[in-house]
């Protein structure tokens, strides 16, 4: 199983919209949020996923077809 922690940034229009609980159900990925913050205007998730790596990648893709920029993180944000 491979792990993967993305930054992913989303537009105002999708703050409201399930995202990564529709991420983790239709691709074989475990979610894990490390960080987030959410306001009106914006919002990001410092994302950890788990699962075959190219199942992570398709569900990468998704989100980014959805209107979330998705940017990989090195190393860990939060310990723990």
């Amino acid at each position: 199983m491979a792990k993967k922690r993305m930054k992913f940034t989303f537009p105002p229009k999708l703050i409201t919209e399930p995202v990564i609980y529709n991420l983790g159900h239709r691709f074989k990925i475990v979610t894990n949020i490390r960080r987030a913050e959410v306001s009106e205007s914006r919002g990001w998730v410092v994302l950890e996923m788990e699962g075959d790596s190219a199942e992570i990648e398709r569900g990468i893709a998704w989100v980014t077809t959805m209107g979330v920029r998705a940017d990989p993180i090195e190393g860990d944000v939060v310990a723990g």
